[in-house]
């Protein structure tokens, strides 16, 4: 994926986090609101740091006949 759209993806995740947090900690549930903070930069984090899975023409076996 290339950088541009993977900031893309992690502001909006990061965005959407916050306003669910904040909707919950408003109705008084802050362990849940925590919680979807944490999750969220973890799953910033691991799309960046961790590389998207692909297929190269030289790991692909010989069909068989």
């Amino acid at each position: 994926m290339p950088n541009d759209v993977k900031a893309i993806v992690s502001v909006v995740t990061l965005l959407a986090a916050l306003a669910f947090a904040y909707w919950e900690a408003t109705i008084g549930r802050a362990v849940p609101a925590w919680f979807v903070i944490g999750f969220a930069v973890f799953a910033v984090v691991a799309m960046w740091i961790f590389p998207e899975a692909s297929v190269k023409k030289g790991d692909m076996p010989p069909k068989q006949r």
